[in-house]
């Protein structure tokens, strides 16, 4: 049984193409959202948000949206 390597489980910094990846999924969200709900960094968008600020409705689909494009960006798909 191979033994890991440290560099292999060392987080890599994102490359041009993951950085552009990035870019396409952001984009589509701001298709989606206002500009003033979308920052740069979509945890600080989770992290600052503040619970019962839209309807409820709202909420859950921007919060939806901003989970879901994240998750695509840190899993590249």
């Amino acid at each position: 049984m191979a033994v890991p390597r440290l560099r292999d489980l060392v987080r890599r910094r994102p490359g041009p193409v993951e950085d552009d990846f990035a870019g396409h999924v952001r984009s589509e969200l701001a298709l989606d959202l206002p500009d003033e709900d979308l920052r740069d960094d979509l945890d600080d968008c989770l992290d600052l948000y503040e619970m019962g600020s839209k309807p409820r409705c709202e909420e859950v689909e921007y919060l939806r949206l901003l989970e879901d494009a994240r998750d695509r960006i840190v899993w590249g798909c």
